[in-house]
């Protein structure tokens, strides 16, 4: 048996333990990433995948909030509530699609980056609005709620990057929830007054900050 047999004999053992173990650690990571309760990307996945998304000059930013949360934890149970983060996971998942990305940023609020190749984001997002207003199939019918979605086109900002594009959105969303009209792009009209970017009380509102925007 010629020297380099044995070398591999002895080496391919290793190889494939070392493979074995890369492996698993990718697993590890990427079940690191996902929310345990709805499957989608946490915050850090989300990051990763959306930055990468933003290259596109097509890539539109949205932010969802379940309206009134709260009370159907209330009302009906966590369980319930729980219930409900799922399906509008799943239904968000499926129109965003395979080209773009969906996340649970934490509690109620999703955000996701889709590529918008025909120009029908408008479209798209207010029939997203009617599906995840719909009850879940297979549980009680009373257990459903309205979902604010707002949006940016990334194209419209070219100097934000995705931190600032989701500030837009959320002021957006903030928008389209105060007045219930379901969905609302951000650009257009005057919003809500929000501090530094984000509104009072949500994530990255500083107090010493500028006002940004009125009321309508």
């Amino acid at each position: 048996m010629s020297t380099l047999v044995t070398v591999l004999l002895a080496v391919l053992p290793l190889l494939a333990g070392w493979v074995v173990h890369v492996r698993w650690l990718n697993r590890c990571l990427s079940t690191a990433r996902r929310d345990p309760l709805t499957g989608l990307v946490t915050r850090d996945g989300f990051t990763r995948r959306a930055n990468a998304l933003l290259k596109d000059p097509r890539a539109v930013v949205v932010l969802a909030d379940v309206d009134k949360f709260k009370q159907i934890n209330d009302v009906h149970g966590h369980a319930a509530g729980d219930v409900l983060l799922k399906a509008t996971a799943d239904r968000l998942a499926h129109h965003v699609g395979r080209s773009g990305i969906a996340g649970r940023l934490g509690g109620d609020e999703f955000a996701a980056v889709l590529i918008d190749a025909h120009g029908t984001a408008a479209d798209m997002l207010t029939l997203l609005h009617g599906v995840l207003a719909r009850p879940v199939d297979g549980h009680d019918p009373a257990v459903h709620t309205t979902v604010s979605l707002g949006w940016v086109r990334a194209a419209d900002f070219p100097a934000d990057d995705l931190s600032g594009l989701l500030r837009r959105a959320d002021e957006a969303m903030y928008a389209a929830k105060q007045a219930r009209s379901g969905t609302r792009r951000a650009g257009l009209g005057r919003l809500f007054a929000t501090i530094a970017g984000r509104r009072s009380g949500r994530t990255g509102a500083r107090t010493d900050g500028p006002a940004v925007g009125v009321a309508v």
